[in-house]
């Protein structure tokens, strides 16, 4: 297991497609073109997370990141610091500069104008609009462009971005905390807490780089949570409860808003009194018709947003992977045994039957958060 930091990456880096491409000099800009892009982290949606740096005669003279979905690019903002330094010097930018016109002017045309001379990018845009055209336009004007430096750190930090753009669908990360013999609760239901401070940190920092956290019903009412990034100087996601008969408190946590919005969605009909008083304390309530997790992640993808934190009980957890809602697993396990043959389990029946149906992780890594150990990997790809 390796011991890992508070500040590791919140996500898993995926395997480069191709050998690793440039010189130690360049890996070191586009690892802080992603140092910069992170600044954003949560608050580009559904943008992706980009960075710049500019360099001229080995001097970093402009940098930059994209602060929010139509407000200008890194790249931008990067040249305007640089000025007329940027003109003969290199561009560093961890995802392939634009060549369309959307909310902002083609950062392909920007660089041009200001006279760079090389262009280093980490990854292609996977966005059909974009993807290798923007390349092509600045080969097209003369400037050297090298392609791929960095490219496992720079797929990594744009994963939900990535699955967003190719299947129209927000990135889902189901997370749970248990104990050493797989339990997230005791038999009586209580949960508070499995573990230390250190992973509890982690988790807040990981809600405040996610556009919304997803929990059932049962969560409420036996956690009364927050789902705060418990940070004043962090933002907070939206809290989003899924609730198929609405049989919740009248007074939780959730529902005071003034920190945090909270979106509810239920079944049409249900329990319209309680809608209407979740409605006059701020609440948004929403009818949903089956409501399943599918469903879900579609209104969340119209709603613009791009990463998902599952952050619900057994039951729910297993209707999410089964629907495909779920990409990526966040297992944090603790040095407990609470026993109890009624103890939930982190995640319900998925209707196996036989240990070789079991789903297998891909790319999993292993961190240690104090006395806890925090276990990721990727889920192969399901069609529901």
């Amino acid at each position: 297991m390796e011991n890992s930091p508070l500040d590791v990456p919140l996500n898993s880096q995926l395997t480069s497609l191709v050998s690793p491409v440039g010189t130690p000099f360049e890996c070191a800009m586009m690892q802080r073109c992603i140092q910069l892009a992170r600044c954003a982290m949560g608050l580009t949606s559904p943008n992706p997370l980009v960075g710049a740096v500019i360099v001229r005669n080995g001097e970093i003279v402009g940098e930059g990141f994209h602060p929010a979905a139509g407000q200008s690019h890194a790249e931008v903002f990067a040249l305007r610091e640089a000025g007329e330094k940027a003109r003969g010097g290199t561009i560093y930018v961890n995802l392939e500069p634009c060549n369309h016109y959307g909310r902002t002017p083609p950062c392909s045309e920007a660089l041009i104008a200001a006279g760079v001379t090389k262009v280093v990018i980490g990854m292609v845009d996977p966005d059909p609009r974009v993807s290798g055209n923007g390349i092509e336009e600045l080969r097209k004007a003369g400037i050297e462009v090298v392609v791929g430096v960095e490219e496992a750190a720079c797929l990594q930090l744009n994963e939900a971005f990535i699955h967003r753009t190719l299947y129209q669908r927000p990135w889902g990360i189901l997370k749970y905390a248990m104990t050493l013999d797989g339990k997230i609760a005791a038999s009586s239901g209580h949960s508070q807490w499995i573990t230390g401070k250190e992973a509890r940190t982690y988790v807040h920092q990981l809600r405040a780089a996610c556009d919304a956290v997803i929990i059932g019903g049962n969560t409420v009412r036996q956690d009364n949570p927050y789902l705060t990034s418990h940070n004043p100087d962090s933002r907070n996601p939206l809290r989003v409860v899924m609730s198929r008969n609405l049989d919740l408190p009248v007074e939780a946590n959730l529902w005071r808003t003034t920190e945090a919005p909270t979106l509810v969605f239920t079944q049409a009909g249900a329990n319209l009194d309680l809608q209407q008083q979740l409605i006059d304390k701020g609440v948004e309530v929403v009818e949903l018709t089956p409501l399943t997790p599918l469903q879900v992640m579609t209104h969340l993808y119209d709603r613009q947003l791009s990463s998902i934190l599952w952050e619900c009980g057994g039951f729910l957890g297993a209707r999410a992977i089964a629907d495909g809602a779920v990409q990526k697993v966040l297992a944090f396990v603790a040095p407990k045994i609470i026993g109890g043959q009624d103890a939930a389990s982190p995640v319900g029946d998925l209707g196996f039957s036989k240990m070789t149906e079991a789903l297998i992780l891909e790319r999993v890594t292993g961190y240690q958060l104090g006395s806890d150990y925090l276990i990721e990997g990727y889920l192969p790809r399901l069609t529901p």
